[in-house]
């Protein structure tokens, strides 16, 4: 891997990490309310659905950014760059 190459991912890798952290702030002030919501306006207690729900893609999207890509993923990725690059 060149130069070139490792300015590249350092790169992709930096703008998925914002992505995240964006999404991950952007849940915990929607959750914030939706609590206060709950808490002042229902009688039902009726939260924790959007937080498992949004919490299970936020958990999806942190293993995405920082977890380990599984080898059959990383595989598909690198066919499909190739593939993409012919087309180009």
């Amino acid at each position: 891997m060149n130069e070139h190459d490792k300015i590249a991912l350092a790169k992709r890798k930096v703008e998925a990490m914002t992505g995240f952290y964006f999404h991950l702030a952007t849940f915990v002030i929607v959750m914030a309310v939706l609590l206060l919501v709950n808490i002042f306006v229902s009688s039902a207690w009726w939260v924790q659905w959007p937080l498992l729900g949004w919490g299970a893609g936020l958990v999806g999207h942190a293993i995405a950014v920082f977890g380990d890509t599984p080898d059959f993923i990383r595989q598909w990725q690198a066919g499909k760059i190739e593939e993409l690059k012919q087309k180009m």
